[in-house]
């Protein structure tokens, strides 16, 4: 049972959802408690936005997944949860050179990684997350809490991820957390 989300771009979470990424890049929204963002949870849904989402913000081969995000895109009123990420590895990006290196790891687009580092003070965090397919789809009801640039979400209930499976197999997965480990100098390992 997990009742704790993270709020993404459709996009991106479509592009985790499929496998074609491992990573969340963080900056934080204006909105988070303690005014920048922390990993506050090591387990959590990931929940589909579709506030400040943009074309121009993400690379070209990524255009496809948002016309698919947009295209599973819940009622209003709704929010619909798939898919649940665990965090494997934290990234403390503290250049610019750090967050260009793993472009090919990510979709968003080279000026959204810029302006995103640059944002307030210099710095990014990566997740590397291992992603799981929920073995059902939920459905709920949107709430004002919810709402606004914040990154984690308590829901008003727990759901439920027995029987889920990963995204990606194990060793892809290490593959994944090689790269990084070739890329990046860890801060953190969960």
């Amino acid at each position: 049972m997990l009742g704790i989300a993270f709020k993404e771009w459709a996009v991106i979470c479509r592009a985790l959802a499929l496998g074609k990424q491992s990573i969340i890049i963080r900056k934080g929204g204006i909105a988070e408690e303690g005014g920048g963002f922390q990993v506050a949870e090591k387990k959590f849904w990931l929940l589909p936005t579709y506030t400040h989402q943009q074309e121009e913000g993400i690379k070209p081969q990524a255009v496809s997944l948002l016309r698919e995000a947009e295209s599973e895109k819940p009622p209003p009123g709704k929010l619909r949860l798939s898919h649940f990420a665990e965090v494997k590895g934290i990234y403390h990006l503290h250049d610019l050179v750090g967050a260009l290196k793993i472009d090919d790891l990510h979709m968003w687009s080279r000026d959204t990684i810029t302006k995103r580092y640059h944002y307030r003070q210099p710095g990014l965090f990566v997740l590397a997350v291992r992603v799981f397919a929920a073995a059902d789809t939920f459905e709920l009801d949107d709430r004002p809490e919810y709402a606004g640039c914040k990154t984690w979400v308590k829901l008003d209930r727990e759901l439920s991820t027995a029987n889920a499976r990963p995204v990606l197999d194990d060793n892809d997965f290490r593959n994944v957390l090689r790269m990084l480990d070739d890329l990046l100098n860890p801060t953190a390992f969960a």
